[in-house]
């Protein structure tokens, strides 16, 4: 006889089709609302300039992390080859679970993770294209050559536009935040091991732009606020496939056994 199919209160949380509420305060507006304190603290409370002075007085006066090894060539510029690199990996294994029948489970959660990874870049590269936000190793403050101009004040006319808000590097980082989701299709219970690694990608290289000069904090946060928001529509919009993909992977609707 058939046998009975498990109900699906036995799917991980964040796959649950009853779990809107719960899903909107835990995933939703907690997450946003701290990003959203964190970014008053440091772009209106002054934060972003404490720290700024701190690292550069830190440094002796200077950015002297700015074409430093470690900074600049390993966590910049190798950082960012290994993020273009994971992403390609992702593509082609994504496309090797289209040719093949027992890697079913995994088309939809990869190419979920695909395609918020690059919504997510291309949406932190959106804004930075028109905040209009100078570094901090362009200020006066810290030995370059232009005034601080808030995000919401009127840039005086002949300044050059800047480009540094918010952080893209970081960004790319926090783009994969949407491993938690993917994991929570794939391996539910690695699913927080995903989220510590993207927000661990998006803290180094955050970091080591902010000791070059390169970014405020408020940079990376609102990198942040906009990956994580981008995971979550994006999940929204594949959340029907990843479902059918958990229960592929369970074999559940997919067998039968006669007694």
């Amino acid at each position: 006889m058939q046998q009975a199919r498990p109900s699906f209160q036995n799917l991980p949380m964040d796959l649950q089709p009853r779990d809107g509420l719960r899903f909107v305060l835990t995933h939703v507006l907690a997450p946003l609302l701290g990003l959203a304190t964190l970014l008053f603290l440091t772009r209106s409370l002054g934060g972003d300039l404490w720290l700024a002075d701190h690292l550069y007085a830190m440094q002796g006066g200077e950015w002297a992390w700015r074409d430093s090894f470690v900074a600049q060539t390993v966590v910049h510029h190798f950082g960012r080859e290994l993020g273009i690199a994971l992403w390609i990996g992702t593509f082609a294994a994504w496309l090797v679970a289209r040719r093949r029948a027992r890697r079913a489970h995994l088309r939809a959660p990869l190419a979920y993770l695909a395609v918020a990874i690059v919504l997510s870049v291309l949406c932190v590269s959106w804004v930075k294209s028109w905040s209009n936000m100078d570094c901090p190793w362009d200020l006066t403050r810290y030995g370059g050559l232009r005034p601080f101009i808030g995000l919401w004040e009127v840039r005086p006319v002949g300044l050059r536009r800047g480009a540094c808000f918010p952080a893209g590097h970081a960004g790319g980082g926090y783009a994969w935040l949407s491993l938690y989701f993917f994991l929570g299709a794939v391996r539910p219970r690695w699913r927080w091991a995903g989220l510590a690694a993207g927000i661990g990608l998006g803290l180094l290289f955050g970091i080591a732009q902010q000791l070059r000069g390169a970014h405020f904090a408020s940079h990376d946060i609102a990198s942040a606020a906009i990956c994580w928001t981008v995971a979550i529509v994006t999940w929204q919009l594949f959340r029907p496939s990843l479902v059918r993909s958990r229960w592929l992977a369970a074999g559940i609707g997919t067998r039968e056994t006669k007694a």
